[in-house]
């Protein structure tokens, strides 16, 4: 029987190239806090990849410190971020954003699918007047590529909103905890979808692509003159790792061969039949477009309580619609499986 968890891609594995990669540099003894050869060899893969040596790289355990570390670089405890009120760092990290900045607000826009509304962009842009002491003038922008609806921001998209960002004064932040998903889609470089299109600032995860626990703070531009910066402040809060080698590894294992794109190619692809399979339902529909690895679907509450009770795993999602997570390891066989369940049980 194939394993029916859709619940997240942090549910799966690590790939095996991972764990390979990570025994192949487990001999002997090598320099600690990043001074490393495998750390080293990793700067050079990101200049590589990314297409430029402006750049400033720095591996973390998680998400949420890659994230709170980043945005506490640019954002003064006095100010705000600008985000989706849908974002991972409103919805999903304790308070971590507000924590490493000291007390920085987040300032939470609407918009479909989880991007960003264009006018409610600019009208907030609109409305900063950092001498008006009696509001908190934001700082930073940041978005999520892809997002917490599992959609993609176009291109055109990210550095129209990087240049208003910008004419205000403020840099650019992106969450890119599925990068990696979003550039299956968009059929575009890295390079593409983060600085040449005015991103300063990318929080890298390979975490969700099939590391064992790796996400990278990129700075990138003008912006690595806060390196000095992110290393006393990763130091102060506990997340600069001893023995990096580890983590630079898995990155490199991730970037080597284009693997982590590899990766996601997969799971857009079991995303994208899952999606098939639910909407062969009647009573199914989909609730934003499939443009990555998340399938975000409203069916009936007794049909999902029903899959959960045949140990199927998934989650309610805010407006009540269900999210199904596809990963590097989900199979085919799974999909299919689901389907046959799926079938039987709204037949029932």
């Amino acid at each position: 029987m194939a394993i029916l968890d859709f619940s997240s891609d942090t549910s799966a594995p690590a790939h095996p190239s991972i764990l390979t990669r990570m025994q192949e540099i487990n001999e002997g003894n090598l320099a600690s806090y990043g001074g490393d050869s495998e750390t080293v060899k990793l700067r050079e893969k990101i200049e590589d990849v990314f297409e430029t040596n402006e750049v400033f790289v720095w591996p973390t355990y998680s998400g949420t410190s890659a994230n709170a570390l980043a945005l506490s670089l640019f954002c003064p405890s006095t100010g705000s971020i600008l985000c989706h009120e849908e974002a991972h760092i409103q919805h999903d990290e304790r308070g971590a954003p507000e924590f490493f900045t000291g007390g920085g607000k987040l300032s939470l826009l609407p918009g479909k699918d989880a991007l960003i509304d264009e006018s409610a962009l600019n009208s907030a842009i609109d409305r900063i007047d950092r001498s008006f002491v009696h509001e908190t003038p934001p700082h930073v922008l940041s978005l999520t590529n892809l997002t917490e609806r599992g959609t993609v921001y176009e291109i055109d998209k990210i550095a129209r909103y990087s240049n208003l960002a910008k004419k205000a004064g403020l840099s650019v932040h992106m969450d890119g905890a599925r990068l990696s998903n979003a550039l299956s889609t968009l059929g575009v470089t890295p390079a593409v979808a983060t600085w040449k299109s005015g991103v300063d600032i990318l929080t890298l995860g390979f975490t969700k692509s099939g590391a064992l626990g790796c996400e990278l703070i990129i700075l990138f531009g003008s912006s690595c003159t806060k390196g000095t910066e992110l290393l006393t402040r990763a130091k102060r809060s506990g997340h600069m790792p001893a023995k990096m080698r580890y983590l630079s590894a898995q990155a490199n294992a991730m970037l080597s061969d284009g693997l982590w794109l590899k990766l996601a190619n997969h799971a857009n692809e079991m995303a994208r039949n899952l999606s098939i399979e639910l909407c062969k339902i009647d009573s199914v529909s989909l609730a934003c477009p499939v443009q990555g690895n998340e399938v975000f679907a409203f069916i009936a509450d007794d049909l999902a309580k029903q899959l959960w009770k045949q140990g199927v795993k998934f989650y309610r999602w805010l407006d009540g619609s269900y999210r199904f997570v596809c990963s590097w390891s989900t199979s085919q066989d799974s999909i299919s499986e689901f389907s046959d369940l799926l079938n039987k049980l709204s037949c029932e």
